[in-house]
């Protein structure tokens, strides 16, 4: 490796950095940050998840899920409630109010994806697929 912008751990951090940044100024308008909208749109695709089905499905550690959804509580874009079978547990679930904002966030996120998309122009397609192969990487 001759320089450090070959190496791929910092290519891709530097991507991510860059579409963070984009998708934390499309979000901005509603308050939320590009975790808590992905923990929105979870639930949304499976409401009543516990905290920790939410933490695997995202790769979030606990603490940093416990604040993301102690913040959309006050936010009042998700409840918690009782788990159906173990009164012991808590499930999240999105309120009223967050099912009738979530639809302007996702056309916020969407104009972001047809951005990358534009400037990606032809290798759109390829680089999304290589990107899901790259989220099973295990070395």
């Amino acid at each position: 490796m001759k320089q450090i912008s070959d190496c791929i751990s910092y290519q891709i951090g530097v991507a991510a950095k860059r579409i963070s940044r984009s998708a934390r100024d499309y979000l901005a308008a509603f308050d939320v940050t590009p975790v808590q909208y992905a923990v929105l749109r979870a639930l949304s695709d499976q409401d009543r998840q516990t905290g920790a089905q939410l933490t695997a499905l995202l790769h979030i550690d606990s603490a940093t899920m416990t604040g993301v959804l102690d913040r959309l509580v006050r936010l009042e874009l998700i409840q918690r409630v009782p788990h159906e079978t173990d009164r012991r547990v808590k499930c999240l679930s999105l309120t009223d109010y967050g099912r009738r904002r979530l639809p302007d966030m996702d056309a916020a996120m969407e104009r972001l994806n047809e951005e990358v998309d534009r400037f990606l122009g032809d290798d759109a397609d390829d680089f999304r697929r290589i990107l899901k192969r790259v989220e099973k990487l295990s070395l």
